[in-house]
């Protein structure tokens, strides 16, 4: 990097500070936490699938694609479900939510169950959020520091401060519109880096010369259970429904974008937007994978740069592999891009990681005061409410901050462990706002117990937990299918409890309306999601005749 890569850095990071300080008049929690719902439905796409679609999508997904053993196309599978969960969304899980009016959805299950299922819940979110957020946030910095030579320490300091400086201010206006900007910096990284790597390997002999067919595999019939079963087309399609119906409309993170949209109609086409746009974006990701990783089967002297980064950074890594395969996009943008597109890749490498981050800290922070400081017969004045909000966004900040220097270095994948931390709760909550919505026989002593049981049989059985805990219990159980066994273990335990204590209260929710109609589901978003689904299914299936 020289002068002109630095001077974008430096007024990327100055522009963010400035956005924060014009976003900053926030009158009260509405405005701060839902940014007066008054956010249209294209700055709440990109913000959603600019979380989602974060600095670890940007460097291990190609890198997966094009170099990681065992890896390729199958990555595509992990779309496949987002259709099918948005049409569920839209008619079943937001609905009431945003007729409640709630800040934090924890809140609503409260009104349902008792104050004690709200407190699991938020609990359960904070623990896997920050742990997660703090995971992404150390492996962007290690990268960025074998690239770079700058000491961990301080990117991710620069990643945290910043980010912490500007959703301070500005809250959720700042945090949207930001991640908005982010999402399009990120994308425009992705158009360049295929750019310049196709040309380069037309130098080398064309796509064709330089990988694997196997890898344009996409669609695995196998079931996810067993030693390298993996990323087959039912658990991706079962658990992953699971996972992003509860991600996406269970999570404080990205409910809390659809809470501040201005209507109901502005939800279902942010969720059309996202269901439709997801699967073209990680499609690029791919190819781009692809592309590199051919290059690198050409171009010896690329791997060679790629083994000598990880023998000097990840010895450990060089020991067991040879490479780092996360290392592939890095250092692909420092050899082969000139001065300038150089520094928009760091800032765009910077922005995935810095949208994820405040995106959490935004919703830790709203959590954390609604749940447990206005909460009950103790509400707070506006005054101390923004000025608990403030100090709570803070204190996510350094919790997140903590938790990359403390799990950061475990020696599992990272997006295995994301994953893995994830899939284990997302289960039992989703099943908590389902029975919300519908059931009448399950009291709060049932849902307790359903969401503890699953998630402790579930940390049992996951793979990942497993290895950072150093126990082996011989089961193998790809880690997607844990969003599946949370729902019904959950949703057993829930009943069968409730069916004990029939002594206890049911409460119920009287003014807003549950009930489901057919007509709900025909609506022209959910056809177009349909056959968007079957769409990209049956592309999936052709795209080694495709690409080959």
């Amino acid at each position: 990097m020289n002068w002109v890569d630095y001077s974008i850095i430096l007024v990327y990071i100055i522009f963010f500070l400035g956005m924060g300080f014009f976003f900053k008049e926030n009158k009260d929690s509405k405005d701060y936490f839902l940014g007066g719902k008054s956010l249209g439905w294209f700055p709440l796409s990109l913000s959603t699938m600019a979380t989602q679609l974060s600095a670890i999508s940007f460097i291990s997904a190609p890198a997966f694609v094009g170099l990681k053993l065992g890896g390729g196309m199958k990555w595509l599978t992990f779309e496949l479900a987002v259709p099918l969960a948005m049409i569920f969304i839209m008619v079943v899980i937001i609905p009431p939510l945003f007729r409640s009016g709630v800040v934090s959805i924890y809140e609503f299950v409260e009104k349902r169950f008792s104050a004690s299922t709200r407190l699991i819940l938020s609990v359960v979110f904070q623990i896997s959020r920050a742990l997660g957020t703090g995971v992404m946030v150390y492996t962007i910095a290690i990268i960025l520091q074998a690239v770079l030579d700058i000491d961990f320490v301080y990117t991710i300091l620069i990643i945290s401060v910043i980010t912490i400086i500007y959703s301070w201010q500005g809250g959720m206006k700042a945090v949207v519109w930001g991640d908005a900007i982010q999402m399009i910096i990120l994308f425009s990284g992705l158009l360049i880096c295929l750019y310049f790597g196709w040309n380069l390997l037309q130098d080398y002999g064309g796509l064709a010369q330089g990988f694997d067919p196997e890898r344009l595999k996409v669609i695995d019939y196998n079931l996810g259970i067993g030693e390298g079963n993996e990323y087959g087309i039912w658990p991706m399609l079962i658990g992953g429904f699971f996972l992003y119906v509860s991600y996406y409309g269970c999570d404080q993170t990205q409910a809390q974008r659809l809470l501040s949209a201005k209507n109901e109609k502005t939800i279902r086409t942010l969720l059309l937007a996202n269901g439709l746009l997801r699967f073209p974006v990680v499609l690029i990701y791919c190819i781009m994978g692809l592309v590199i990783g051919s290059l690198i089967t050409l171009a010896p002297d690329f791997l060679q740069e790629i083994a000598d980064t990880t023998q000097k950074h990840f010895p450990e890594d060089f020991a067991a592999n040879g490479i780092k395969a996360d290392l592939m996009i890095p250092v692909f943008i420092m050899k082969y891009l000139p001065h300038g597109l150089i520094g928009i890749l760091m800032v765009g490498i910077l922005s995935a990681a810095m949208s994820s981050l405040s995106s959490t800290v935004n919703s830790l922070s709203a959590v954390t005061v609604e749940d447990f400081f206005n909460r009950g017969k103790t509400k707070l004045s506006t005054k101390k409410y923004m000025t608990i909000s403030k100090a709570s966004v803070v204190f996510w900040g350094v919790v997140c901050i903590a938790a990359a220097f403390l799990f950061g270095g475990s020696k599992s994948a990272v997006i295995e462990i994301i994953n893995a931390i994830g899939s284990v709760f997302y289960g039992p909550v989703l099943v908590t706002f389902v029975l919300a919505f519908f059931s009448k026989k399950v009291n709060h002593i049932g849902m307790n117990s359903g969401i503890i049981i699953a998630v402790l049989i579930n940390l049992v059985f996951s793979k990942t937990m497993q290895e950072i805990f150093h126990i082996d219990l011989g089961i193998n159980i790809f880690w997607i299918w844990l969003n599946f066994t949370g729902v019904i273990i959950a949703l057993v335990v829930a009943y069968v409890v409730s069916a004990f204590t029939k002594n206890i209260e049911i409460k119920s929710i009287s003014n807003i309306d549950f009930t489901l109609k057919k007509s709900d589901f025909f609506i022209k978003e959910v056809y177009i999601l349909v056959l968007f689904f079957i769409a990209i299914l049956v592309f999936s299936f052709f795209i080694p005749t495709i690409f080959g």
